[in-house]
């Protein structure tokens, strides 16, 4: 997988520890950061939240958090970025909010669309749209699409 190698690169510093909050990548941003021998080290956990129960329990956002604010946007990932990193007291969070199909979603985003944002010392929300239906290959583009975007943060951050 990509990510560059957290503690490897020269600029990284311990403790950059980071934190996510996914839903479309369905887990797969968290194991791919999980996969990097010495996970322990920099992952300090994430959640799948994939519904309002779970943006209520696992992020701690009640309804009233995200008035004004709808699923799939970039103001909602960055608002899950910064809940996470807070919540987690992480150095950086990473949140992604879309569609992987192979329909689109509720608020006529299509298949393929997702939200990804970073909050830290480096904050950054971006769009993706593959104009696919193909439900795991979304997956895996919003999770390169999420890794890429951390990686560019962080790498800002080192200059």
């Amino acid at each position: 997988m990509i990510f560059f190698t957290w503690h490897g690169h020269p600029g990284c510093r311990p403790p950059d520890t980071v934190a996510v909050a996914e839903s479309s990548a369905g887990g797969l941003i968290s194991a791919a950061l999980l996969s990097i021998p010495g996970a322990s080290a920099y992952f300090m956990g994430g959640g799948v939240i994939y519904t309002r129960a779970a943006r209520r329990v696992l992020l701690g956002v009640p309804d009233e958090g995200v008035r004004g604010i709808r699923s799939s946007t970039e103001a909602y990932a960055l608002l899950k970025a910064r809940t996470v990193r807070e919540g987690l007291g992480t150095t950086w969070g990473l949140a992604e909010t879309g569609a992987a199909g192979p329909s689109g979603n509720r608020y006529g985003d299509p298949s393929g669309h997702a939200c990804i944002a970073v909050a830290g010392p480096v904050e950054r929300a971006c769009t993706v749209e593959t104009g696919r239906t193909d439900r795991e290959a979304n997956m895996w583009a919003f999770t390169r699409a999420a890794l890429d975007l951390l990686e560019a943060c962080v790498l800002e951050d080192v200059r």
